[in-house]
């Protein structure tokens, strides 16, 4: 994937999130760990939209581990960091799915011990060996979500629950669309429609997803992943493709807009804790990970961050209108449709390129 979606700016803030509250203590890290020079700091590298400073603080009073957390803005750059060594601080890192395949493959990632582990029995089962990382002998998730539509239902009382509905309403959507600036996804989105896989290695099959898209061109306004915010708000555009993490936050704060994922089916994704062989401070790595893992305290970080858990055991805790909130989870029948976007060879991602430059360079 060339870019990777860069999380809503501005965390909401989350004073009620409280280690004393959440019922799991780290006097276990105290006792296991001497704390002196390295020991005693924790270094993560996480997106914008997981912590705050008064996360970080709660962590660090009840630990006695400081806590720094560096917001990284792609999986590439995080990559690009890591491999060039200028990750060696971090005991922390949050890539997204594919990327820990990446760093798997590279060789950069410490193996799980899942004997230090609190709380994986209470993942949901899609999340206890998910494909990206068997077993999760490398990652914990710690969010999840998917790709489609956000609309103005004043101005479109119809949901446009397919991606045909863009077709269809080529004239009335003109230039009041925007899709992402991302490649596999906008294809992937297409490829689905058209019956293929969102992965579809096969030319012939790419090509006729340009040439769908090089049809409704002219009324897409622009390719991107984020300025399509303020537009939407403004009135500019009608419909926007869009991750569900971006989607739940304009929606709860401007209700006339909504979420909907095409009836065929989109992209899944999840995003991962992990911790680098590099790893200076793994004890605290482990502490980290079981508080976010504790169900209370992910019951916290979902209502107020808004984001998606895999917890089981968070989820029965949430409020009904959360459980209920199609955007954070929908329903198993469209997740089913779903596919996460996998890794392909250089070939491959050449020719999804060369398409891609056709269709939005003309």
């Amino acid at each position: 994937m060339i870019t990777r979606r860069k999380l809503l700016t501005g965390v909401v803030a989350a004073s009620s999130l409280s280690l004393t509250s959440c019922g799991w203590k780290l006097a276990n890290v105290r006792a296991t760990s001497n704390l002196q020079g390295v020991r005693d700091k924790l270094y993560i590298y996480t997106w914008e939209q997981y912590t705050n400073q008064e996360l970080l603080k709660n962590f660090s009073t009840e630990s006695g581990i400081k806590i720094f957390a560096d917001v990284l803005d792609s999986n590439e750059t995080m990559l690009n960091k890591v491999q060039a060594g200028g990750g060696s601080a971090y005991s922390v890192i949050y890539p997204s799915d594919y990327a820990v395949r990446k760093m798997v493959n590279l060789d950069l990632l410490a193996e799980i011990n899942h004997e230090k582990i609190q709380g994986l029995d209470n993942l949901l089962p899609v999340f206890q060996n998910p494909s990206y990382d068997p077993n999760n002998r490398h990652s914990i998730p710690f969010s999840w979500g998917t790709t489609g539509f956000i609309f103005n239902s004043e101005k479109l009382p119809n949901p446009p629950d397919s991606w045909e509905y863009l077709w269809q309403n080529q004239d009335k959507l003109n230039r009041q669309i925007t899709l992402m600036n991302d490649t596999r996804e906008v294809f992937g989105g297409v490829l689905k429609m058209l019956g293929y896989s969102y992965n579809s290695l096969q030319e012939s099959e790419i090509k006729q997803a340009y040439e769908k898209l090089k049809i409704l061109k002219p009324a897409i306004a622009t390719f991107t992943t984020d300025a399509w915010k303020n537009q939407l708000l403004s009135g500019d555009l009608l419909i926007a493709m869009c991750y569900s993490v971006d989607a739940v936050k304009i929606a709860a704060e401007n209700p006339r807009f909504k979420y909907v994922i095409p009836k065929t089916g989109s992209s899944l994704w999840t995003d991962t804790l992990v911790i680098p062989k590099t790893a200076p401070n793994p004890d605290g790595a482990y502490a980290w990970i079981n508080w976010i893992l504790e169900p209370r305290t992910a019951a916290e970080i979902t209502k107020n961050l808004g984001v998606a858990t895999p917890n089981a055991a968070t989820f029965a805790q949430l409020p009904t209108k959360l459980q209920n909130n199609q955007m954070l989870f929908p329903s198993d029948e469209i997740v089913q449709k779903c596919e996460r976007i996998s890794p392909i060879d250089k070939k491959i991602q050449e020719i999804y390129e060369r398409y891609w430059n056709e269709l939005t360079s003309s």
